[in-house]
């Protein structure tokens, strides 16, 4: 059946009203928010129903007269509507077998729709329920959609006719990607953009099979105000945070400010930046907002998580567990509460929860794959990793997951291809590279390992520890300048934030600097870091001695050496009057303790 004539002039004019990337008449705008949330929901696509609504009450009532009519029915529809009604009521149900067995053999696009969209949740849900049973072992994988191949051959007909509207090329492109056929079912999601612009499931659907902005650069989008959505999205996911908070502030600006959407989004593109304290204030706000929202609930009780906010994640895990309990955030969110109490088992148990829920849901296997690694149970951590990569192939911890348990394993081979791949997701994340210069260590390639260290430093070492690593390879290759140079710069850095250290690695730099003086014979400076020694436990006897050789020599009239002067590339602060702690500090180093 071909597409009727009023439902292909309503169809024209979406794509007609969604065109161009502007966002001058909001009216408009909100007019076609509410009718493809409307038209969504006849079809039973929920969640693109929910975000258009969602969306639609970011903007301004509309008065009566305005208010978009109810869509246009054709004859085919007429002849339908009482199998559909009969059949979407089973579909809301869940009843799919049962609901697509009262619309065979209609025409009508609504209907047909519905009909080839139960079949596919039938065995979506068959699936679901055996993967459930073998929720462990590497079966999993093998458990497929039965419908799928049918389905695919009977649209793929429809397809070639050109009788498929925006929302069976939707379909047609789920099937196709859940049949590993990417490349084509990239070309239906953009097919399916073309023709009905406002369908935000087909977006989502091209924004998972993106996996870097080349690919990006080459579809040929429609232009329409939803791609700056879509655009914003995709930024976010690819890990390009700067572009996506310009986007998502200049949808702002466009006058969706009130978008629980953009606010969430914000607050997810601030967490995969590492900006912790931004995120919890945004996701703060967006909680008094909408006080009974659960999505993106468990990237927050991630961020509570890292900062080891007991009494607010315990909160949080309180007030989901009353909203909805066999929600599979509200599972992640009591997992990473048990976790941070350090009940692993506990924790396991509530992401295999979430996981029943939702065996396709990534942030519970990469999750349960981190309490695996805390129990030791390394196979157990790489299946679970692996699922997450099955899932999304651009979650980057689940790569590096797989790097850390291959590195307990002691395969060092291994560890660098899941680091790499880490690295690739994450370029300006300097934990990667750290690990990935770790592993360069082990298979003892030196210089790729110093180039990972100083390229840690570079992009701003969240642990602090590059510098460290980077001055102990020196060390190895006796290249004492530099390894000293990598000392003081640590020094710096440790003492200019201010934060509270672990001194182990601050007295293993002083220690190396009081030799490195020592052998210089630049008293001064020598003795200066060898009492910086004597505060901390482990490096006290050692400076206490070095402080009497100093003194020996003294007496004996050795003067300080001027013919070998301070390398190069230390600042000309760091002359015999100044020790190097109080040109590195405005704190008072003495006062620390170790």
């Amino acid at each position: 059946a071909v597409i009727g004539w009023a439902g292909a002039m309503a169809a024209a004019a979406m794509v007609a009203a969604a065109g161009g990337g502007d966002f001058s008449d909001l009216r408009e705008i909100k007019k076609q928010l509410l009718s493809v949330a409307e038209r969504s929901r006849e079809r039973g696509l929920q969640h693109s129903g929910k975000w258009a609504a969602e969306l639609a009450f970011a903007l301004e009532p509309l008065p009566l007269s305005e208010l978009p009519p109810p869509p246009a029915l054709t004859e085919e529809d007429a002849r339908d509507l009482d199998a559909y009604t009969l059949a979407k009521s089973y579909f809301d149900l869940k009843e799919y077998d049962r609901a697509a067995y009262f619309l065979q053999g209609c025409k009508s696009q609504k209907a047909y729709f519905l009909y080839m969209y139960s079949r596919y949740l039938s065995g979506e849900k068959k699936k679901d329920d055996e993967t459930v049973d073998s929720l462990g072992p590497l079966e999993k994988g093998q458990v497929k959609n039965e419908a799928l191949r049918e389905l695919r051959v009977e649209l793929s007909k429809k397809h070639k006719a050109q009788e498929l509207d925006g929302f069976g090329l939707y379909l047609y492109g789920v099937v196709l990607r859940k049949l590993d056929l990417v490349k084509e079912a990239i070309d239906v999601f953009v097919e399916a953009a073309h023709v009905l612009p406002l369908h935000w499931g087909a977006w989502l659907e091209l924004c998972n099979l993106i996996t870097d902005k080349e690919m990006l650069k080459f579809l040929s989008l429609p232009d329409t105000w939803m791609k700056e959505f879509f655009l914003a999205h995709i930024y976010t996911e690819l890990q390009l945070i700067e572009e996506a908070l310009q986007k998502y502030q200049s949808l702002i600006d466009a006058g969706f400010s009130k978008s629980t959407y953009i606010i969430s989004q914000i607050a997810v593109a601030y967490h995969n930046i590492r900006d912790i304290d931004k995120a919890l204030s945004i996701f703060n706000e967006l909680r008094k907002q909408d006080p009974y929202r659960i999505e993106n609930m468990d990237t927050f009780s991630n961020l509570l998580y890292v900062r080891s906010m007991k009494p607010e994640l315990s909160y949080l895990a309180h007030n989901l567990c009353e909203i909805d309990k066999y929600r599979v955030e509200t599972c992640c969110v009591i997992g990473n509460y048990y976790s941070l109490r350090s009940q692993h088992e506990k924790a396991a148990l509530y992401f295999q929860r979430a996981l029943k829920l939702n065996p396709r849901y990534l942030g519970a296997w990469t999750l349960m794959g981190h309490e695996y690694m805390e129990m030791k149970n390394t196979s157990a951590a790489i299946q679970a990793y692996r699922h997450a990569i099955e899932v999304n192939k651009r979650d980057y911890r689940a790569w590096y997951g797989l790097g850390q348990t291959y590195e307990i394993l002691k395969m060092p081979f291994y560890c660098l291809y899941y680091y790499r791949r880490a690295h690739q997701l994450r370029p300006n994340d300097s934990r990667m590279l750290v690990a990935l210069g770790e592993c360069y260590e082990k298979l003892n390639q030196l210089v790729e390992a110093k180039k990972c260290y100083w390229r840690a430093y570079a992009v701003g070492d969240v642990e602090k520890m590059a510098l460290v690593k980077l001055a102990k390879l020196h060390e190895q290759l006796n290249e004492s300048e530099q390894a000293a140079q990598c000392y003081i710069k640590y020094i710096q850095d440790i003492y200019s934030c201010g934060e509270v250290v672990e001194h182990l690695e601050v007295s293993t730099a002083f220690r190396y600097l009081a030799q490195y003086y020592f052998k210089c014979k630049l008293w001064d400076e020598a003795s200066a870091c060898a009492q910086k020694c004597c505060a901390f436990n482990d490096t006290r006897e050692e400076g206490k001695a070095l402080l009497r050789q100093i003194l020996q020599l003294r007496n004996q009239g050795e003067t300080s050496s001027t013919d070998v002067a301070a390398p190069f590339f230390l600042p000309t602060s760091l002359s015999a009057n100044n020790t190097p702690t109080r040109r590195v500090s405005p704190l008072n180093l003495s006062s620390v303790t170790p």
